[in-house]
């Protein structure tokens, strides 16, 4: 098949993308292809992608340390702000060690392929992230899924599990499509029981959930027993990059095995400093402030929406599902909230099997209450014209 056929039997099936322009910074309202919007669909939970903290330290460390890195770690040297960070991760995550990748998806790539290889077996929630699936893949081990957050049917397949090779568990720590949270104290319990290693991708929990914004895990209590907390810089953080808080001799490992952390340039200084001011804000009474603003803004917008009729799913945390169930009428609930001034993206295969297609919206602590409810009256508007609700 001919690259222009690929592309015409994509478009035939309503699964084509293409990327839209903003102009200027991210932030609750955003100019899109030159007309202001509310953004909806973005993952900048605490609104600090344009907080002027993290741009005076992007700044300064440009003038003290320059704009790259140069090399990989392993062959340029690491840099004062990369051990800086990594001190700051492991007390915020409050474990021995831990090690700064370039993005969620090389750390999990990197990290899953650094612990597991041939005669491994990997257990993974069905609805994990795709790079945790990848990094599986990557890996050699043996794979397998178990249904989505069914503790219970996970301890059934661990009872079965046959071979002397290492075990690993992975979860999601909150479901970057749904917005549930896994069950991790029922994890803890499994993988303790069968001798496996525990790791929770929290790239949406952490700075967010937990009284410190620590995460999932601080926020069901378990947080020393979990193995390999991998987090993001991107998403609540407002910067760039991900992190293994680990053990001492995990993080040893990791740098020896995990390939994109060895044959990759590591991340520059501004990205560094602005995600060092970042975990700073966050345990700071301005963090504490922000979580307080973002968890009731997603209280009101999940109700509203709910008063209106539509389905939401179980999830209780910042990012909110509008089911919509088919390919056509999600992308055109989407361009039609967009005429309308509000950006929510129209989430479509393969991000989700086919007939859960959704708009996937997420909720920033910088919206106001009254930017909420206009958008959830004209949401409710359009899903009555489409026979969504």
């Amino acid at each position: 098949m001919s690259v222009h056929d690929e592309l015409e039997q994509i478009r035939s099936r309503g699964l084509y993308r293409t990327t839209r322009l903003i102009h200027g910074r991210q932030s609750q309202r955003v100019v899109l292809d030159g007309r202001e919007v509310l953004m909806l669909c973005s993952n900048n939970y605490l609104g600090l992608a344009d907080h002027p903290l993290l741009s005076r330290a992007a700044i300064a460390a440009i003038e003290r340390f320059g704009t790259s890195s140069a090399a990989s770690r392993l062959v340029s040297g690491t840099m004062e702000l990369h051990e800086l960070l990594e001190a700051e991760v492991s007390a915020f995550k409050q474990t021995a060690a831990s090690l700064v990748f370039n993005s969620g998806y090389a750390a999990n790539c990197g990290i899953i392929s650094a612990l597991a290889g041939r005669g491994d077996i990997i257990f993974s929630d069905r609805l994990n992230h795709a790079s945790i699936v990848d990094g599986a893949l990557l890996s050699g081990a043996r794979l397998v899924r178990y249904p989505h957050n069914d503790h219970a049917a996970l301890a059934r397949l661990l009872e079965k599990r046959r071979g002397t090779g290492r075990c690993l568990i992975v979860t999601d720590g909150v479901f970057s499509m749904d917005g549930d949270i896994a069950p991790l104290r029922e994890l803890v319990d499994l993988k303790n029981a069968h001798d496996a290693l525990l790791m929770v991708d929290d790239a949406h929990g952490s700075g967010v959930l937990g009284p410190q914004g620590r995460g999932s895990a601080e926020l069901l209590g378990v947080m020393g027993a979990i193995d390999i907390q991998m987090g993001t810089f991107g998403k609540a953080l407002g910067s760039f990059g991900a992190y293994a808080a680990v053990s001492g001799e995990l993080r040893e490992l990791m740098i020896n095995r995990a390939r994109s952390f060895i044959f990759s340039t590591s991340l520059p200084p501004a990205v560094l400093a602005a995600s060092l001011a970042a975990l700073q804000l966050v345990r700071s009474e301005e963090g504490a402030a922000l979580r307080e603003r973002l968890h009731a803004n997603a209280s009101l917008f999940r109700g509203l929406l709910r008063d209106s009729g539509f389905s939401t799913g179980c999830g209780t945390t910042q990012i909110v599902p509008l089911m919509t169930g088919d390919t056509e009428v999600t992308m055109r609930f989407s361009e039609l909230l967009l005429a309308e001034g509000i950006f929510a993206q129209g989430i479509r295969p393969p991000t989700v099997p086919a007939g859960a297609c959704r708009l996937r919206c997420t909720l920033m602590a910088t919206h106001t209450p009254e930017e909420l409810a206009w958008a959830a009256e004209r949401i409710a508007t359009v899903g009555r014209l489409l026979g969504v609700i």
